[in-house]
């Protein structure tokens, strides 16, 4: 955003310095980027030719005696047509640097005759495209005196860089207001416009929309009887100077309001539009030829103003050649419309347009400055151009409901630990606009209509911390804990490091993958809900939010494959969504690996090849993750049931009691490596992070006693005959329960199916380790524990001892 120092003094009544105002911005969050003095303008002094003689070698050329107020005359050959004696002009010595030709001067010889200089056009001073001859000034210009503060060439430039949640400082107005509550000068409020009326604006203006939100209001003037000429040379020299081409006085006066105040404008040459306006979507296949004089082929998600001859203006963004005003031009229609920022944004996007309106609108503009931006705007046009106004029309706009926040004044100490009084932070809203009600401690605050981006209290306190000033903020240390061992991350935060140790000691490569994932992958991993799709996707394949973290890791271990390193192992700790809420979004730490990238090893040795990865990989990596959050491993349960991107009878969920999910694991089904274009031996898994219980124990760093037995341990084998379709985890709980005190371990060493078992059973053979603690176990002992044993087995299984 560029304005110069005079334009911003138009709004503010301040005596402050240049520099004193560029701080300021920066303090208050409008960041000067830069700020460009015209000390480039200092060297041009504003010179007389005394005489104007015949170059002796060139005809086109003359040779000028230049008298520049001080010292002899310089001698100059200049090519101009209009250079002769008597002119006034601007000189350029040798060793000036001419902004325009972007050229240092030096002696020159030109034709066997030296120019010490050059008198300068316009267009080599930057101040315009005239170049057709040399500066004629006045006969009363000063000789001698410098020419930038005669012409008005030593205004100074400054540009903010402006954030996007600022629309109302797209105006040089705004920015004046803004300036202004920070103390530094007075804000110039605007007189309202005082014309003449006379007749009717016969042209109608239609809005037909499916959703009324696409075009909230359209406000419309037709001014007789213009004449559109070249605009003024203050105006002019005001555009230059943010870099802003002047085309014509109707077309410099819809940039210079988008500017001034904020509110982009479009004019149409009213004789040139047929039949009634239209605010209506675009149909497939239009085109129109727009100002920029290319041609765009609209959609239905555009929204066009459109005659009886097709859309004559892209509503929002930019107007059309065929109905633009021209020097033609006589009766104009001036509008001043509302339209709605995605949709803008969406439009501008899709078809490459970057202008000053689309900036605006997609950022928000103020909705009750509507009408009196074309009561402005029309006053401008009477000035400029002459002409009979009509009566306004208005169309769609239902006025401006104003937020109101109920803002406590602790709130300020409480966020940003300024101590700030009720009365500053009163007196710093109202001048930003807000309306403060109430006594007390907490107030009530009308936000007004230019500021979309103030939603709550913290926006308050933000408002008033920066006028009040960032740099007044103390730092001060953290508190605190009062503990060698006080916690200060979450829990989630100590989670996700510890994950992130564990799947890195097991030889993982760590990745940051998209959030976002294309509709289909969503829909394959469970998602896919219409409170996911992205409104604005930065792609095609990015509209949707993602479910899991597999396919992200799932194609990125594929992009490594096509580029010869197939043998990899990746994963991620971060967030997956659910719904739109809160709760709905996931901490998950998941992970694949592929080909033989296994934690032994990868690849081919001599000693023979590493095999492919496999369920139990993934199984192993998922329960590394879970003891490292502090699952409590020796209760988890593993069951079928896993996901449907799961090979169905390699994979398995990770429970917690009956219904507590904390994750799942196994090798992918082929229909989902075909959907995602994956190839290779693949295997998985993900963790929920936040699901995991809290340990009801106090966390210390000490570790606890070593306590060995002093007896010897005892092995005891059982065989069950149980349904082929029992899983071994449910033999394997069951013998552990029998006696927790004495069962160190259990496992499954033997698996036999066969004819002599009978139709739909299999042998399961465990082996149990038995650690006396007290006394050495004696029979009695040992067989009153195996018939526990056995009974526990049965129960939960419905097998029996084999035989």
């Amino acid at each position: 955003m560029k304005f110069t120092l005079s334009w911003l003094k138009d709004h503010l009544e301040t005596d402050a310095t240049l520099d004193q105002i560029c701080e300021r911005l920066t303090a208050i969050g409008l960041e000067v980027e830069e700020v460009d003095d015209k000390a480039a303008y200092t060297p041009f002094t504003i010179a007389k030719v005394i005489s104007a003689e015949q170059h002796p070698n060139a005809d086109k050329l003359r040779v000028l005696m230049v008298d520049k107020g001080v010292g002899p005359p310089v001698q100059i050959v200049c090519g101009a047509p209009n250079a002769r004696a008597g002119l006034i002009g601007a000189l350029a010595e040798p060793g000036t640097y001419v902004p325009g030709i972007d050229v240092t001067l030096a002696v020159g010889n030109i034709r066997g005759v030296e120019s010490h200089g050059m008198m300068c056009s316009e267009r080599e001073l930057d101040m315009s495209d005239e170049h057709d001859g040399i500066i004629d000034l006045p006969e009363d210009a000063p000789v001698g005196t410098p020419f930038a503060a005669y012409a008005g060439l030593d205004d100074p430039v400054i540009e903010i860089n402006l954030t996007p949640n600022r629309p109302d400082c797209t105006s040089i107005f705004g920015i004046a207001r803004d300036l202004a509550a920070s103390g530094l000068g007075r804000l110039k409020q605007p007189q309202a416009p005082d014309f003449k009326v006379d007749g009717e604006t016969t042209q109608t203006v239609k809005i037909s929309l499916d959703d009324d939100s696409l075009c909230p209001g359209f406000a419309w003037r037709l001014v007789r009887g213009v004449t559109n000429g070249p605009s003024p040379k203050w105006m002019q020299k005001r555009l230059l100077a943010i870099g802003l081409r002047p085309i014509s006085a109707l077309v410099d006066i819809t940039n210079y309001m988008t500017f001034d105040q904020g509110r982009p404008i479009h004019v149409f040459d009213a004789d040139k539009v047929k039949g009634d306006l239209v605010v209506r979507r675009a149909r497939e296949g239009e085109e129109i030829l727009a100002l920029d004089e290319r041609t765009y082929k609209l959609n239905p998600a555009n929204v066009v103003i459109a005659d009886d001859n097709g859309p004559e203006s892209i509503g929002g963004i930019m107007g059309g050649e065929q109905s633009g005003c021209d020097e033609t031009t006589t009766n104009v229609l001036i509008e001043s419309a509302l339209w709605d920022p995605i949709n803008i944004a969406k439009t501008g996007r899709s078809h490459g347009i970057i202008t000053d309106a689309r900036y605006r609108f997609e950022r928000g503009v103020d909705p009750e400055y509507m009408v009196p931006g074309l009561e402005r705007t029309t006053e401008l046009v009477l000035e400029m151009c002459g002409g009979t106004a009509a009566e306004a029309r208005i169309a769609g706009y239902n006025g401006h409901a104003r937020k109101v926040v109920e803002f406590p004044f602790a709130e300020v100490k409480r966020l940003t630990g300024l101590t700030v009084s009720n009365d500053e932070s009163r007196a710093i809203l109202s001048g930003l606009g807000f309306d403060v009600s109430g006594t007390g401690e907490t107030v009530k605050v009308a936000v007004p209509s230019w500021r979309p981006d103030i939603d709550g209290k913290a926006d308050l306190v933000e408002e008033v911390m920066r006028i009040f000033g960032v740099d007044k903020i103390t730092p001060e240390p953290l508190a605190s804990h009062g503990a060698v061992n006080g916690r200060i991350l979450t829990t989630i935060q100590i989670r996700s490091r510890a994950a992130k140790r564990a799947l890195a000691a097991r030889g993982m490569m760590e990745a940051v993958t998209w959030s976002f994932i294309s509709a289909d992958q969503a829909r394959l991993f469970g998602g896919g809900l219409r409170e996911l799709q992205l409104v604005n996707p930065i792609a095609a394949d990015m509209s949707d939010m993602r479910p899991s973290l597999l396919p992200g890791l799932l194609l990125a271990a594929q992009r490594n494959a096509d580029r010869g390193f197939g043998d990899v192992a990746l994963f991620e700790v971060s967030g997956t969504y659910e719904n739109d809420r809160p709760e709905g979004q996931r901490r998950v730490a998941g992970g694949i690996r592929r080909g033989t990238g296994q934690m032994t090893g990868s690849g081919r040795h001599w000693d023979g090849n590493a095999a492919p990865v496999g369920v139990f990989d993934a199984k192993a990596d998922a329960l590394a993750v879970l003891e490292a959050c502090g699952a409590p491993a020796d209760r988890l349960t593993f069951e079928r049931g896993a996901p449907g991107w799961y090979h169905p009878g390699r994979s398995g969920l990770i429970k917690l009691g009956p219904k507590t999910v904390l994750g799942h694991f196994g090798e992918f089904h082929p229909s989902t490596l075909d959907a995602l274009d994956v190839s290779g031996p693949l295997c998985g898994f993900e963790v929920f992070v936040d699901v995991i219980p809290e340990s009801k124990r106090k966390a210390t760093r000490t570790k606890p006693s070593l306590n060995l037995s002093a007896f010897q341990a005892v092995r005891r084998d059982f065989a069950f005959v149980v349904d082929a379709d029992v899983p071994a985890a449910t033999l394997l709980r069951a013998a552990q329960g029998a006696d927790k005190q004495l069962i160190a371990g259990v496992n499954v060493f033997d698996l036999f199916e066969g004819p002599s078992l009978g139709e739909g059973k299999k042998s399961v053979a465990i082996e149990i380790t038995i650690q006396p603690r007290e006394r050495t176990l004696n029979d009695e002992d040992l067989d009153r524990l195996a018939k526990a044993v056995i009974a526990n087995v049965e129960k939960a299984s419905g097998g029996v001892l084999r035989g």
